[in-house]
């Protein structure tokens, strides 16, 4: 794979934009009975999601680099990644009890912040002693809820989602492996917890 569309790839499914997509397609993509929150209002629950779990941590990383605790915003070396995906799992936390604590939401939403937060949790305390890829992680993710999804509503459109998916996953972890931003070890086991995560949702609900 050429390195610009690599990189390019690895961008546009960046692990901080996984739980932003995840919600769109809960929200607008799936029978709106799924949900019991207003279909007129949903876009503030993507607005909430899209800042506590991309807006901020950027900045937040941002703010690591300005300080000189991270070399890059990217933290490609391991013993860079402890302090944003700290700061990262404590936004998806928060995020997780507003999503508990206030009754208007569906227990669903919160549900799969607990998930997600998990995810990345995990990324962190792994990355203490080895690089397990993060991309891997959220893209398997993605993937198993996507396949509960169908699970849930059977419909084509939901069949057709986990297929572009599949697809979708095996380029972005081709895209990780072209940019030898990890090995193939690293890139496998993160897409198999990543999964199982994934699949998690369903034992909670």
């Amino acid at each position: 794979m050429n390195r610009t569309l690599a990189q390019i790839i690895s961008f546009v499914f960046h692990p901080l934009l996984i739980p932003s997509y995840l919600f769109y397609l809960l929200l607008y993509f799936m029978p709106v009975s799924l949900l019991t929150f207003p279909l007129v209002s949903r876009w503030l629950i993507m607005l909430l999601v899209f800042f506590s779990t991309f807006l901020i941590p950027v900045l937040g990383t941002l703010a690591l680099v300005r300080t000189g605790y991270v070399k890059s915003v990217f933290a490609e070396e391991r013993s860079e990644r402890a302090w944003p995906l700290f700061f990262t799992t404590v936004c998806f936390g928060m995020l997780t009890y507003m999503f508990y604590r206030e009754q208007i939401f569906d227990p669903l939403l919160y549900l799969i912040m607990v998930v997600i937060t998990l995810a990345v949790f995990f990324t962190f305390a792994i990355s203490y002693f080895w690089k397990i890829s993060a991309h891997s992680v959220g893209m398997g993710g993605a993937l198993g809820f996507i396949i509960l999804l169908h699970t849930w509503q059977p419909e084509l459109r939901t069949l057709y989602l986990v297929s572009s998916t599949i697809l979708l996953t095996g380029i972005v972890l081709s895209a990780r492996l072209a940019l030898n931003a990890h090995t193939p070890s690293q890139v496998y086991t993160g897409f198999a917890l990543g999964l199982a995560l994934g699949f998690g949702i369903g034992i909670l609900v």
